[in-house]
């Protein structure tokens, strides 16, 4: 059996030394009806996704190609470990939206709709199921307070808005990095039986603002820019009524996305689904910082800006293990992060002796988690040398403190106004921990 994933749906691979398929049960007639369907029609289409074999006489078991284990999320995890969010990873999610706008004009054209499930499009009804999702999955169990009648009366507002963009594309619904395969150097498309009649903007926000592939702003923009020009090989675009539709779509598919984790991580106890919470998080803080939409939504930003204030939010994605590893990002001008644990100690390690990217005009809006600041950092600095041996002493404490079974371990990275080289090595540090059995709970106090 291959792993679980955030399904009911349940897959083997099955093979005879040399060829491999795999076997897939759903008790959802309907739900593959429609997997099958579309399946079919893509293939016509020439659309890179995995061909089915055979389907059982009660449409519940079927075998389909198999397209290996790598899909784009883990070839990114790998890769960042080493390079950061490189080029390398870059070069893929081009790939990928290069295929997008075939998928939702080319594909969606003469798709047959009839067949979608559970609803045909991605309507007003849709839309408010996802909102009242996370209003009793998400904001009820993790107790955020909000006025019932206000926040329903935002999300009638908001629904009304979004219904009012163009909408008779194919809205593939689940487009984010774990359902995109790489094979034979191309990329493959699976899990798109969720489909339906929908705006353009839906799936690129699910692609550019997946919680965990945590995609740097500067590249998201690029990524942006580059969808824009392949859709106009595709349709006429006006480019600002897109941008200000978006923005309010990559708002939805966070609220939608945060609906899945509260169901499938507080009510169903899957952990992996709470892991996904911080980096959901940290996207809407990023979101609200500038948000500007043509319709007042008082309770509901409200509600998700308690939502970023959130500690117990934070930290409630971690693993189960005995040792939480919390890393922060700090300016000197603020003095040095006191220890929430109340245990005292842990490591302080001042960034300032670093070339500093702050001092660079092109770089006072920027951070160090933007693409350009770390192309800077590991150019024109000796971060890679300064953090060698910070990671040695880490670990030592981390190996030390798991076998003492201690609890809490801080460790605070300082520079001058906390937004470049502190934030690097925060962002590093952290990366290589969570290769270890601890809880990493990352802050920049000054983003």
């Amino acid at each position: 059996m291959l792993p679980p994933s955030g399904s009911y749906r349940e897959y083997c691979r099955m093979g005879n030394g040399t060829r491999s398929v795999i076997g897939a049960f759903n008790a959802d007639i309907k739900e593959n009806t429609a997997f099958l369907s579309f399946s079919s029609h893509f293939i016509q289409k020439g659309l890179p996704v995995p061909e089915i074999y055979l389907v059982s006489s009660d449409l519940k078991k079927y075998l389909l190609e198999d397209l290996g284990n790598v899909t784009l999320f883990d070839f990114m995890s790998e890769v960042r470990e080493t390079e950061g969010f490189s080029e390398t990873i870059v070069a893929e999610y081009r790939k990928v939206l290069k295929y997008l706008p075939k998928f939702q004009i080319e594909a969606g054209r003469d798709l047959d709709y009839s067949v979608c499930y559970p609803r045909q499009a991605f309507d007003m009804q849709s839309m408010m199921w996802d909102m009242n999702y996370f209003k009793y999955y998400f904001l009820k169990l993790a107790k955020i307070p909000f006025d019932e009648q206000a926040l329903e009366d935002d999300f009638q507002a908001f629904s009304n808005y979004l219904i009012s963009a163009p909408s008779d594309f194919f809205l593939y619904r689940d487009f984010q990095s774990r359902n995109v395969m790489l094979k034979d150097d191309g990329v493959w498309f699976i899990d798109y039986q969720g489909g339906r009649l929908g705006a353009l903007q839906y799936d690129l926000a699910s692609l550019l603002y997946d919680g965990k592939a945590d995609i740097p702003q500067e590249i998201r923009s690029h990524l942006l820019e580059f969808y824009l020009d392949e859709l106009k090989n595709y349709i006429p675009v006006n480019e600002k009524e897109f941008t200000s539709y978006f923005i309010g779509f990559v708002l939805v598919r966070i609220i939608q996305a945060m609906g899945t984790y509260g169901f499938r991580g507080f009510y169903e106890g899957k952990e992996h689904f709470l892991k996904s919470i911080p980096y959901a998080i940290e996207n809407l803080k990023n979101l609200l910082a500038g948000l500007t939409l043509p319709v007042e939504l008082p309770e509901l930003v409200n509600v998700l800006h308690l939502l970023t204030k959130s500690e117990i939010l934070r930290e409630i994605g971690q693993s189960r293990s005995s040792l939480t590893v919390r890393i922060t990002s700090f300016s000197f001008k603020k003095g040095i992060p006191s220890d929430p644990s109340g245990n005292g100690g842990g490591f302080v390690f001042d960034c300032r002796a670093l070339n500093n990217p702050g001092r660079h005009a092109e770089y006072n809006n920027l951070t160090g988690k933007d693409l350009k600041v770390q192309q800077f950092i590991e150019q024109n600095s000796e971060m890679k040398l300064f953090l060698k041996p910070v990671i040695t002493l880490v670990e030592q404490s981390v190996k030390n403190y798991l076998e003492r079974g201690f609890t809490h371990l801080s460790v605070n990275f300082g520079c001058t106004g906390g937004q470049h080289r502190s934030v690097y090595a925060a962002e590093s540090l952290a990366a290589h921990l969570r290769n270890f059995p601890v809880n990493v709970v990352l802050v920049h106090q000054e983003l």
